[in-house]
């Protein structure tokens, strides 16, 4: 009896997530575009390429338009979908905007070349999402709803389950479990396709992390499950704060039913590319070895990896090293206390920055940031479970938090944005890059200027001086 072939599909992520996980997002579009070609006979479902922090990154560190890095890799891609990560209503910068900066984001990132846009939003507040979604539909895009994957008492599969429902009739085409921080563990994956299986008819994909050491057995209880797609890394740039390998995984899947059917040949060419690239950045130290291991306090404490060395730095800062195991057993707490919200962009960052204000001061709440404040207050949408009165009182006093989208209260702005940086465009995009990263942007316009008009790029280029490209 022959056994029906139901292939795993695969995300390569090595432009995109993997690099952002271990370089903090440092790969150029110069190093990308010769290996284009190749990675497009593959035969990968998509290359994740875009979005994330690699438009931030791009302007602040690289000097390079990231709406320019999309025209190129558009260009060298002629049969693979591009996908991109986009943060709801936050996009990709760390405030909600207006609707209308949404829509005209998703209608330009599809025009440069964006195929799939996968959308999430850190509290898992699915009205965040809508109009992300449904300009997306507009364009005849690919709309994908992650699940910010997370533990606690509030996350039952029930509640998985409702939220793929609510997701399907929202209009979206695919479903992400998006596990930031590598919690989800092997037989759980089985769990959790079998049920979101049983409520959807939508294509489940499934990105995690390499954090906690589990991610490649996840993947394969995942697949055997039902697992349409799964996130994959070329080898110089998986494993650690990164997803599983590409080649391991198709190898893993070899001559059974779920064989990608791929070229062992092809993906070591690919390889042997990225190889040089990344004894390079171990030797100047962009790539920190440490961050390739596996660190088994993400389990316990549902930290993701770059939130942990985040508390590492600010301690250090504030002279209180001393205090890490402190701040690691507070983060549940300060958590527990906000709803539960999963650990993510922006909130992964609220959070932590909170659970180290509570053991510095030796006060819990004593001192707040005004994100936190807006975290309480509603703005950034609803949380799984109701924040603690008694801690709301302490962070907000007598203030009524918002119980609406929270986009509802933005007055639409692309207007006003258009007019402020009207001086400096040369693309219809840059306005959107204005929106983004104000500051930022206008640093990279004058840079841009003077490198065009051959004035001494260094009067412009002053943010650069502090970090090393």
């Amino acid at each position: 009896m022959s056994v029906e072939k139901k292939p795993v599909k695969i995300t390569e992520t090595i432009l995109r997530d993997a690099h952002q996980s271990l370089i903090a997002t440092r790969m150029t579009t110069e190093q990308m575009l010769p290996i284009i070609e190749k990675m497009d006979k593959v035969g990968y479902h998509s290359v994740e390429c875009w979005g994330g922090a690699t438009f931030d990154a791009s302007l602040r560190f690289l000097k390079e338009d990231p709406w320019e890095r999309l025209r190129k890799i558009k260009d060298g891609f002629k049969n693979t979908k591009l996908q991109m990560l986009f943060r709801g209503q936050n996009i990709l910068g760390y405030r909600h905007y207006a609707d209308d900066v949404v829509e005209y984001f998703v209608q330009k990132s599809i025009a440069n070349g964006i195929d799939i846009i996968r959308i999430f939003d850190c509290l898992n507040d699915i009205r965040n999402l809508e109009t992300a979604v449904k300009a997306a539909n507009k364009e005849n895009g690919h709309a994908q709803i992650a699940l910010s994957y997370t533990l606690g008492e509030a996350y039952t599969l029930d509640y998985w389950k409702n939220m793929a429902k609510q997701i399907e009739e929202m209009g979206a085409n695919s479903i992400c479990i998006k596990d930031m921080a590598g919690l989800l563990v092997p037989y759980k994956a089985t769990e959790l396709v079998t049920a979101l299986k049983e409520s959807t008819s939508l294509p489940i994909q499934l990105h995690t992390h390499y954090t906690s050491g589990v991610a490649s057995m996840t993947y394969m209880k995942a697949v055997e499950a039902g697992c349409d797609i799964i996130d994959t890394a070329m080898s110089p740039m998986a494993l650690g704060t990164s997803q599983p390998a590409t080649e391991v995984m198709a190898k893993a899947f070899e001559g059974t039913e779920y064989d990608p059917g791929f070229d062992e040949n092809l993906l070591v060419e690919i390889a042997d590319y990225f190889k040089p690239m990344r004894e390079e950045w171990l030797a100047s130290g962009l790539l920190n070895p440490k961050v390739m291991g596996v660190d088994i306090k993400t389990l316990l404490y549902q930290v993701p990896g770059g939130m942990l060395s985040n508390l590492v730095s600010q301690l250090k800062e504030m002279g209180a090293e001393d205090k890490f195991q402190e701040v690691l057993e507070e983060v549940p707490r300060v958590r527990k206390d906000y709803g539960e919200p999963p650990l993510v962009t922006p909130s992964s960052q609220i959070v932590g920055t909170q659970a180290v204000l509570n053991v510095v001061t030796g006060e819990r709440y004593k001192m707040c940031t005004k994100e936190s404040k807006a975290l309480v207050a509603g703005e950034y949408g609803q949380s799984v479970l109701p924040v603690d009165p008694e801690v709301r009182k302490k962070v907000i006093g007598d203030q009524e938090p918002i119980t609406c989208r929270p986009a509802d209260l933005i007055e639409n702005e692309l207007d006003k944005l258009e007019k402020e940086m009207a001086q400096y465009k040369k693309q219809d995009e840059d306005v959107l890059t204005y929106a983004l990263f104000p500051q930022v942007a206008m640093d990279f316009f004058k840079y841009r200027e003077a490198q065009e008009t051959g004035v001494d790029a260094s009067i412009a280029n002053t943010e650069n001086k502090t970090y090393p490209v």
